[in-house]
């Protein structure tokens, strides 16, 4: 199958699968009355989503796996080989994209379990720090232990090379996978802003992918930004359905996968500089207000919550925040053509 035609059936199905799951899932996220908790530590106006369906997550993950599987499988049937590249070995690619997957759902279990218990418990705050940073962890040192045991302790970084990481590999990929996820979750806090961010990001690593000729890749990034848009019709401001932990989780496992799987984690910095921006946010604000015994950098923390009480509308934040995204993927897209060595 021709790769771009592959990216097109990839994002317009995820697309639609996200699209029309909605109307099958919100009324039922509704008769479950699996509402959202809005915590009195955020903006008062935010009380007024009390109750808006949460969970919606579901939505892409749903749509970014199964059109991933429609393509791949569509694509072996015609005889092609997208998951092959002249760079690397075709299975070390699909261990990289498996494991990607599972380490994304398995966040994804533990942003439900974290949703299930502010909905149906009646738990403000769902599990506990420590409860939802234990699972994270076990389920990071087994994706990186797979990648070990398939030799891929290495990763390239912009104009030096690659570079095998060796002992570093396991503090380096905890500390960044583990900051990378909860920053994602940090985003999730405006309507539609983390899908909006997070749709940009996923179109920038599929660019990235095609560039190094990833196409196995570049179809999961495609089918990942599809599924975000997708749901984006319902949780665009003002939103009818949240995606919760479930869905930012999930989210964050993929953009992590999708950074190992094109051999730059560091990438990051740049495809979710919306990310890095929302967390140093929250990291600055806990760290100044207790250095200084109760002052603050900004009125509210993560970033997005500063700027809602300066006056911006939730439409505003989405724009500007996205458009800052595009520019710092299209800074990291060109670090990563003329860095990369051995395109």
């Amino acid at each position: 199958m021709n790769i771009y035609v592959a990216l097109v059936m990839a994002a317009v199905l995820s697309f639609l699968i996200a699209f029309l799951l909605g109307f099958v899932l919100i009324p039922w996220l509704r008769k479950l009355k699996f509402g959202q908790t809005i915590l009195d530590i955020g903006p008062a106006w935010h009380k007024s989503k009390q109750g808006t369906p949460v969970m919606g997550g579901i939505m892409f993950i749903v749509s970014t796996i199964l059109s991933s599987i429609c393509v791949l499988v569509t694509d072996h049937f015609l005889g092609g080989n997208l998951f092959g590249s002249e760079h690397i070995l075709p299975d070390t690619l699909k261990v990289k994209l498996v494991a990607g997957v599972i380490l994304a759902i398995g966040l994804g279990l533990v942003g439900f379990a974290d949703d299930y218990i502010k909905v149906v418990k009646k738990r403000n705050l769902g599990l506990t720090e420590i409860q939802k940073t234990i699972p994270q962890v076990i389920l990071i040192i087994g994706y990186l232990f797979t990648l070990q045991l398939n030799g891929l302790t290495y990763m390239n970084i912009p104009f030096v090379g690659a570079v095998d990481l060796k002992w570093f590999f396991w503090l380096f990929g905890i500390a960044v996978i583990y900051g990378a996820v909860n920053a994602v979750n940090f985003t999730d806090g405006v309507d539609g802003l983390c899908a909006s961010v997070t749709s940009t990001a996923a179109i920038a690593f599929c660019i990235a992918a095609l560039m190094t000729k990833f196409m196995g890749i570049s179809v999961l990034a495609a089918a990942l930004a599809g599924g975000c848009l997708g749901y984006l019709i319902w949780n665009y401001y003002p939103s009818k359905v949240m995606m919760g932990d479930t869905g930012s989780m999930f989210l964050g496992g993929m953009v992590v996968a999708l950074a190992y799987a094109i051999d730059c984690p560091l990438i990051l910095v740049f495809f979710g500089i919306i990310y890095v921006i929302e967390a140093l946010s929250d990291v600055l604000q806990i760290g100044y207000f207790k250095l200084t015994h109760g002052k603050r950098i900004f009125k509210m923390a993560p970033i997005h919550h500063h700027f809602e009480m300066c006056g911006w509308k939730e439409r505003k934040i989405v724009t500007i925040f996205s458009l800052v995204n595009i520019l710092g993927c299209a800074v990291g897209l060109a670090i990563y053509y003329y860095g990369i060595i051995d395109r």
